[in-house]
């Protein structure tokens, strides 16, 4: 009888603590998640494991070479690391790298063995032969009602640096004898890439007497593309004269080319049997629209003024002659 009561206090008493444990006890917290540095997005999704949270690494710092110590302290740069190769410096080069001998290698090794190794490499990078010939004008005149022609050639054979050069022009009008030609045979050595000399004989002939001529220039393509000539002449007579020409291309479309031009004739002396006066003797300008059918041929069309000035026109109006006048011109430009 007794254990009877006792266990019914006990079934009594337990609601009771579990109400005080409700008011005041604190309940045990759960276990700690262990992060795994391995655990994958699905997994931590689904409760399996937890993913350790990484630290985003800090953003990479700009280093100055130039960082001096006080401002590094302060933070307002970052020093190189020890080692590092500083940058090329932003500045022209100096006046001492252009005054070195031509050839730096000279100074270290035998000229000679050196003089030999640059024939090598010419011979085998540039010493190449070719040769081109160009028709630059091959044109039916007509001036004035009568109707002439006209021709202006040359043609190279050679290398980089020498070549032989062959020029000849003229005119004449048909059913009359040829009025003026002349071929020039010349040596031409290059100065740069851009220019030539030349040197070599030049020889008239035609209405007048005919003249030899010793000829030296400078041929070449000047600043814009400027194609030019500056001759002197000295004859078998001694006199002295001189010619300059320009022209230049001016691409309108890939293959209507526009090309203006202009030549001047001067003399140092008047040569009577010529019909040449001292000075400015005469001057030609021209403008020929041309079109590519290929870039070896290309027909042309266009006006040419040429005057005769000074000495030479008073010449050419005592011998009856016209002193200068418009031209209409057709031809073709040829070359291969």
């Amino acid at each position: 009888m007794i254990r009877a009561l006792l266990l019914a206090a006990a079934f009594a008493a337990t609601p009771a603590l579990a109400q005080h444990a409700g008011h005041g006890a604190v309940p045990a917290s759960p276990p700690a998640a262990v992060e795994d540095p391995s655990c994958p997005a699905e997994h931590a999704a689904m409760g399996h494991c937890t993913p350790s949270v990484l630290t985003p690494p800090p953003p990479p710092v700009d280093e100055d070479p130039a960082c001096p110590a006080e401002h590094a302290a302060m933070g307002h740069c970052t020093p190189a690391a020890p080692g590092a190769a500083a940058p090329p410096p932003v500045a022209p080069p100096s006046a001492a790298a252009r005054s070195g001998p031509e050839h730096a290698a000279d100074t270290v090794w035998d000229p000679k063995e050196m003089a030999d190794v640059r024939r090598a490499i010419y011979a085998e990078h540039g010493g190449f032969l070719g040769g081109k010939y160009l028709l630059d004008r091959f044109e039916y005149r007509v001036v004035e009602g009568r109707d002439g022609y006209g021709w202006d050639g040359e043609a190279w054979f050679g290398g980089d640096y020498d070549r032989l050069w062959l020029k000849s022009e003229g005119e004449g009008s048909f059913g009359h004898a040829l009025e003026a030609a002349q071929v020039q045979a010349l040596y031409s050595r290059a100065i740069d890439p851009w220019f030539n000399l030349q040197a070599g004989i030049r020889y008239d002939f035609g209405e007048g007497p005919d003249r030899t001529h010793f000829a030296f220039g400078i041929e070449g393509l000047a600043v814009y593309w400027f194609e030019v000539e500056a001759f002197a002449f000295v004859s078998d007579r001694g006199d002295l004269t001189a010619a300059i020409e320009a022209e230049y291309d001016l691409r309108l479309t890939n293959q209507l080319i526009l090309q203006p031009s202009v030549e001047a004739e001067l003399s140092a002396q008047d040569v009577p049997a010529l019909r040449l006066g001292s000075g400015l003797s005469s001057v030609e300008a021209g403008l020929r629209l041309r079109y590519e059918l290929a870039p070896e041929v290309a027909p042309y069309i266009g006006i040419d003024y040429a005057r005769s000035l000074g000495d030479t026109a008073r010449f050419a109006r005592a011998a009856g002659e016209d002193v200068g006048g418009w031209a209409f011109v057709a031809g073709v430009r040829l070359w291969f």
